[in-house]
């Protein structure tokens, strides 16, 4: 596990492949963490890429915010950790939430992107997803937020809040992702600060924006993603100017840990068929 310290944040990422690979940044959603990308990060550093994991400050990250973040401020902290890095022509990937963010960055500093890949995620209208909503409600006090959250102590409370991502049993990185939240108030508060500033407009804004971005995208979906409907899966593809869409099937929201090998396989072949944006 690597660290970079930012002006805004210190950012714990883990990287795989060779450092002259193509850079391969990865950003997760909502209360999860960089060991979502491990298995498709093995399979993508075997073609020469160089996997970037971090752990965003959105819930699961151990050293507490500087300041309340946003959708907006996670979009800046990911151009951010690009720039201390010097990545070019990055591919940036993202899920759940995190697809989000990267439309936000695709749409307002795409200067050091050279695409960008997009799993099932949120996207238009349809953010916040249903099932943050109670704790967007809770999210107006410490207290009422500290209650919400204190099912993940059991399996069962995982199993509601992580169960359907994947076909896969993930518990065990629910317990990981979740520990943070439960036992440090500082984290708690940065999760129950962006918990309540999450609102539709973010989404709707980047969205009207994608036409302008031209450079490639992947549009990689689930066949089987119980959060994020197929339908905006193909009005991303649509939407986006120079974009393609591919269906996994036998995949939930995590396609990478489901199905890394047909996801890499996409990737691999996604990047290997274009032309670089910088040299």
């Amino acid at each position: 596990m690597s660290t970079i310290r930012l002006d805004s944040t210190t950012i714990h990422y883990e990287e795989q492949g060779p450092a002259a690979g193509r850079p391969v940044v990865f950003i997760h959603g909502y209360a999860m963490g960089a060991a979502l990308w491990r298995p498709l990060s093995e399979r993508l550093r075997a073609a020469g890429l160089r996997c970037i994991a971090p752990t965003w400050p959105l819930g699961a990250h151990t050293e507490p915010l500087r300041e309340p973040l946003t959708m907006e401020d996670a979009a800046r902290i990911v151009v951010e950790l690009l720039a201390a890095l010097e990545l070019e022509d990055v591919v940036l990937v993202g899920n759940d939430t995190g697809g989000a963010i990267a439309q936000i960055v695709a749409t307002t500093a795409a200067e050091r992107l050279g695409s960008l890949v997009l799993t099932g995620c949120d996207a238009f209208e349809h953010f916040p997803p249903p099932i943050l909503k109670p704790l967007i409600a809770a999210a107006r006090s410490s207290l009422t937020f500290a209650a919400a959250l204190a099912p993940l102590r059991t399996r069962f409370g995982r199993s509601f809040a992580y169960g359907q991502l994947a076909h896969e049993d993930i518990d065990a990185l629910a317990v990981q992702w979740s520990r943070p939240a439960l036992n440090d108030g500082r984290i708690r508060e940065d999760l129950r600060h962006f918990t309540a500033s999450l609102h539709r407009e973010t989404t709707v804004r980047a969205a009207a924006a994608l036409p302008g971005f031209a450079k490639p995208a992947l549009i990689a979906w689930s066949a089987d993603d119980a959060f994020f409907a197929l339908e905006d899966g193909h009005r991303l593809a649509a939407v986006l100017p120079d974009a393609r869409f591919e269906l996994i099937e036998r995949a939930r929201t995590f396609s990478m840990i489901d199905q890394p090998d047909r996801l890499g396989e996409l990737i691999r072949s996604f990047v290997a068929g274009r032309t670089p944006a910088r040299a």
